[in-house]
């Protein structure tokens, strides 16, 4: 089995990559399949591991760099077609125990990680995309809401190049017609599962540092504002005054009601 890893770090993202890298050898697949890392980076001194590919990318910041991931990836599109899986992660994530095949795709061919904790709230009160001039759109008054996350997917190379493919080329005419979606490619992946099955990775495999927890995580999201608290990539910015938490749940409540407008 042949597995390639998709794996994004500019700035001080590059700080993560030594954790993510010694940490996805030693449990990630270890044993059942060979890995090979895609790493887009503007340090090309980054790693001189065989199995780490490193892609020049110029760091753009908050959210761009996030934002069109997806054209990154398909630079090496003919490279990764090869592999029999492909699976992205988020550059703080480091694996703690080890992963097996169960974070493999079923029959849909395509697995996605889902934030903690969303699973036990309303779909009203999802970020999901609420401008309908957006292709990252998701209408209310569905069924089978489910929130994914945009820092753990994958999927069989076939499947998982269909989603991005579909994803770039979306994001892409969002940006020319002078939109990006709220939660920027995380939008754009809600959209695309409200008309696709895949299998859901629990939040065992995303679990964020700094969030209390009453079991092992299998891997956890490294507190990114910890290791760099003046870094506004990190923090984005974050208002964590009274005041700040009282507009955040104003601006929810807001959204919500607005969903059904």
């Amino acid at each position: 089995m042949r597995v390639a890893i998709l794996y994004i770090c500019t700035g001080r993202y590059n700080h993560f990559f030594k954790g993510f890298y010694e940490s996805a050898e030693k449990y990630f697949l270890r044993g059942i399949a060979d890995k090979e890392y895609f790493v887009f980076t503007d340090d090309m001194d980054l790693s001189s591991e065989k199995n780490v590919h490193l892609n020049y990318k110029k760091y753009e910041g908050f959210p761009l760099d996030s934002l069109f991931k997806f054209d990154m990836f398909l630079r090496v599109e003919s490279e990764i077609s090869q592999f029999d899986y492909v699976y992205f992660f988020n550059s703080n994530a480091e694996f703690r125990v080890p992963v097996g095949k169960e974070i493999l795709p079923d029959e849909s061919g395509l697995a996605m990680g889902i934030w903690p904790g969303r699973d036990k709230q309303l779909p009203i009160f999802y970020p999901y995309e609420r401008n309908k001039k957006s292709l990252a759109y998701v209408k209310p008054f569905g069924k089978n809401y489910v929130y994914y996350m945009g820092g753990l997917n994958g999927g069989t190379a076939q499947d998982y190049l269909q989603l991005i493919k579909t994803l770039s080329k979306n994001i892409r005419d969002d940006y020319n017609r002078g939109i990006i979606a709220r939660v920027h490619d995380e939008s754009h992946i809600n959209a695309y599962m409200r008309h696709h099955s895949c299998k859901i990775i629990g939040q065992g495999y995303c679990w964020p540092e700094e969030w209390p927890c009453d079991f092992s995580p299998k891997i956890v999201l490294r507190d990114k504002a910890k290791a760099f608290p003046d870094c506004v990539d990190f923090t984005k910015g974050r208002d964590h005054s009274l005041w700040g938490k009282v507009k955040k749940a104003l601006g929810i409540a807001k959204r919500a009601i607005m969903w059904y407008v």
